[in-house]
């Protein structure tokens, strides 16, 4: 893993999983995604990672339609690095994941190296009303969810999106997706500087626990060396303590409402922007530089924002 010397913070806005019942701050249509990621930006995310959902019930699209309301304004109005979902939602197929990312040819798109069970189904008992019909089903079946990305699935994804110079977000939810990530650098299919992105606490994923989070940059050192950028998410109330912990280790960071609704113990988030200036503020204590937009393109090798069909 090569040291920063700056931080890269990617905040990612909106998700796929929470759905609006379970927070009034999470961005549903194209203005307040739109809004939402140009605050991220100011308050110094220099990635912003990005789904999309239907305008009127909140519900996850694929819909490249739905994308076009917000990603050409986004990337007038910040110099981040936009980052599109190929994972999208564990209900939709791998050509509805991908139409966007083939059709805009971002600079950066999210590639899951594997399939894993993805479920959220414990929040259901939480709520007793929800605002959208779709929302308590979805939850409850969430106990059925396979996130699918078999090896198929990511040599075609890696073999597209790297036509048009895309690089990608490497999710690796458990150790296994980063010997599958070297098993497709040995063959040729990626190049480096990879963008690891390592996942704590997702129920089907590897837990939330220092010895996994250790484990895995080690595991990641062993197979990729200098090759790679490491980066860390950590769902609910893990998300704060792994990024200030990982930033400590020379890593980089994720935030946003997709990966945890809260900004304190008990305390919803009142917007992205908040949980981006939090931890801001908690790696400046330590001395720690924010990389800008440009240093991250510089950092992961990327082919510039004006090199996108958007």
């Amino acid at each position: 893993m090569k040291k920063n010397k700056k931080v890269i913070i990617t905040c990612a806005v909106t998700g796929a999983m929470h759905t609006p019942t379970m927070s009034d701050a999470l961005p549903i249509t194209p203005r307040q995604i739109a809004d939402e990621s140009v605050k991220a930006a100011d308050a110094g995310a220099s990635i912003i990672h990005l789904h999309a959902r239907d305008p009127y019930t909140g519900q996850p699209t694929g819909d490249p339609d739905v994308f076009m309301q917000f990603l050409p304004e986004i990337k007038q109005r910040t110099d981040a690095v936009i980052n599109l979902t190929t994972g999208g939602s564990p209900t939709m197929s791998v050509e509805e994941r991908l139409a966007c990312a083939m059709k805009v040819k971002p600079e950066m798109c999210s590639l899951n190296m594997g399939s894993i069970n993805f479920a959220m189904f414990p929040l259901a008992s939480r709520y007793k009303t929800w605002k959208h019909s779709w929302e308590e089903e979805y939850v409850r079946n969430s106990d059925d969810f396979i996130f699918r990305n078999t090896f198929r699935d990511i040599e075609k994804i890696m073999t597209i999106m790297s036509e048009h110079g895309t690089k990608f977000e490497h999710e690796c939810y458990d150790v296994g997706h980063l010997y599958n990530l070297a098993h497709f650098a040995d063959r040729g299919l990626v190049k480096p500087p990879f963008f690891i992105q390592t996942i704590f606490g997702i129920l089907g994923g590897i837990g939330a626990d220092e010895e996994n989070l250790m484990y895995m940059k080690s595991t990641a050192d062993r197979l990729f060396g200098d090759d790679y950028q490491w980066s860390v998410l950590a769902a609910g109330k893990h998300q704060m303590p792994f990024s200030t912990q990982t930033a400590l280790m020379g890593g980089n960071v994720r935030v946003g409402l997709e990966d945890s609704l809260f900004i304190g113990k008990g305390q919803m988030a009142q917007s992205n922007a908040q949980q981006v200036e939090k931890i801001k503020r908690v790696l400046a204590e330590f001395s720690l530089e924010i990389a800008t937009p440009e240093e991250t393109r510089s950092m992961l090798g990327l082919k510039g924002k004006d090199n996108v069909d958007f």
